[in-house]
């Protein structure tokens, strides 16, 4: 059985730095991993593990510009429906890699999650080929300085589910950029000052959030929006699909959580054989002698 990780978000999200720490884990746990990139217009040198797959062996946005006059967002949706038209391409690359797991890099256009039919056509196209594959959503832990902002990425995971249709998982990355304590020396408060009871209403999305309580000191939202906010609540309170699993790279559980929780969401190892042991001979023995 093959295994695939779509690794999306907003840019800026930490979605590279996730895939580089993700395959450091597999590596240092003995299992194989391998990674894609999906990403047309990434730097050839801003990885720090070489990919097996990358697209821009295909075609890369520079082209593409340089050839038609696109700009940045439409060479890239280019790129995207030129690989679906070639999709034999991909799977002839995917078919070298068996029992192993794949995680695949992809760009930080948000409507390539949200609306365009690239990413649905991937994923049916990778479900053939017998591949088991489920997403994570990246935003970063600044969302929650802006309320507002941080309902915007709810709303657009929210979007990004329900177009791919396949396990997910949410992460709040960049969570050691934010600390409870006011004088932390390491500078780890850029994202905010936040205590426990207050990181939990984010990481599991509080539509009160949007409310304005009475006394509140901030200035009061415009009038004009309270209908839209009122049916953003209702929203999330009615179909409440998203909630986030916090993501510090400085530390090794937390990673290990997540990445516990994506083997458990795609059922990893459920269907391989038990290996049988070597047969012990007289050499096993020589060291207790």
């Amino acid at each position: 059985m093959r295994y695939a990780v779509l690794v999306t978000g907003p840019a800026g999200a930490g979605k590279s730095t996730f895939s580089r720490s993700f395959m450091t884990h597999l590596n240092m746990s003995k299992r194989t991993g391998h990674l894609v990139n999906l990403d047309p217009a990434a730097s050839s040198g801003s990885f720090e593990y070489e990919p097996v797959i990358d697209i821009k062996d295909l075609i890369s946005v520079e082209d593409v510009m340089n050839e038609y006059n696109y700009g940045p967002n439409g060479g890239l949706v280019y790129c995207f429906e030129y690989l679906l038209e070639n999709m034999d391409w991909l799977e002839e690359e995917l078919g070298g890699y068996d029992d192993d797991y794949l995680i695949i890099d992809c760009p930080g256009q948000i409507e390539l999650y949200t609306h365009h039919p690239f990413l649905p056509s991937l994923v049916q196209n990778l479900q053939r080929m017998g591949i088991r594959t489920c997403a994570v959503y990246l935003i970063e832990s600044q969302f929650m300085e802006d309320k507002y902002k941080f309902f915007s990425g709810v709303l657009s995971a929210m979007s990004a589910m329900v177009n791919l249709e396949i396990p997910w998982i949410n992460i709040m990355s960049k969570m050691d950029l934010v600390t409870s304590n006011a004088e932390d020396p390491s500078g780890g408060a850029r994202n905010g000052l936040r205590g426990r009871r207050n990181i939990a209403r984010y990481l599991d999305p509080d539509p009160l959030l949007l409310s304005f309580a009475h006394g509140d000191d901030r200035p009061a939202p415009n009038p004009r929006f309270h209908a839209l906010n009122q049916a953003i609540v209702h929203l999330i309170e009615d179909h409440p699909l998203v909630s986030f699993l916090p993501l510090d790279l400085t530390s090794p559980d937390s990673l290990e959580t997540v990445i516990s929780h994506i083997d458990y969401t795609m059922q990893y190892g459920e269907d391989e054989e038990p290996k049988e042991p070597h047969d012990l001979d007289e050499g096993d023995f020589q060291d207790l002698e």
